[in-house]
């Protein structure tokens, strides 16, 4: 598919060279405009149907951080361009899709497009179509510890669950909810396998009780219950590869 895309970046001749390994290495990206300033940049972003920008950390009169915060949620990826690798932290933490250090790499570059890609294609098959998960049902039990002994949940009942420092909460089909004295890295380790997948470092979703996904950043997800639960920008991708 064909993404469209800007360049913001304050020195022209890397927006150059930026421009022409696009064009020689990635043809499936369109370059609508290029901006050297946060302002110029909003102007493009308000004016265009984008798919993803290119985004420069360090340029005068603001950064990328403070472009990204102006502009509140949105349904293009990011890939930060920056010469400095002390920023890749806070560019995470700010959904970036992607990091590329200056001098780009070309091998490097093809792997952010390729991956934007694969997001940006799931989200289209997925956009007009009702979700349909791979896998269709989740069978088996699990027991929790109590103060009395242990007790036994149907995995099929649990929605979700969430991190609570070293507990997890388990929020159950029949509106109940358990505070089990393990980790969510734990339940990720025994649920894997039966239809739940980690969406964000404070959530495990059971994928048969997710009813739409509404794109962003990350995006996020609304359970059946309605529920709305947000999706890290490193989990998109593998959220998207649950359904068909």
């Amino acid at each position: 598919m064909t993404l469209n895309t800007i360049i913001v970046e304050d020195e022209k001749v890397s927006r150059e060279i930026l421009k022409n390994y696009l064009a020689k290495y990635c043809p499936n990206v369109y370059v609508v405009g290029e901006a050297e300033n946060i302002e110029e940049a909003l102007v493009l972003i308000r004016n265009n149907k984008l798919d993803l920008i290119f985004l420069d950390v360090e340029m005068p009169y603001g950064n990328g951080f403070d472009l990204l915060e102006k502009l509140g949620d949105v349904d293009f990826e990011t890939v930060f361009v920056t010469a400095y690798d002390h920023y890749a932290i806070e560019a995470l933490n700010n959904h970036a899709s992607y990091y590329l250090l200056k001098p780009i790499s070309i091998d490097e570059l093809i792997k952010a497009v390729d991956y934007v890609t694969q997001i940006k294609n799931k989200e289209c098959e997925l956009q007009n179509a009702v979700l349909k998960p791979k896998i269709t049902s989740v069978d088996g039990k699990i027991t929790i510890p109590t103060q009395e002994g242990f007790e036994v949940i149907e995995i099929s009942n649990i929605l979700y669950c969430k991190a609570d420092d070293n507990y997890t909460q388990l929020f159950l089909a029949n509106g109940y909810k358990k505070l089990v004295s393990k980790t969510l890295k734990y339940f990720e380790g025994i649920l894997a396998e039966n239809g739940f997948v980690r969406i964000h470092k404070s959530y495990l979703v059971n994928i048969n009780y997710v009813a739409n996904y509404k794109k962003g950043k990350g995006g996020s997800i609304a359970l059946i219950n309605g529920k709305e639960l947000s999706v890290a920008p490193s989990k998109k991708a593998l959220l998207l590869s649950f359904f068909q």
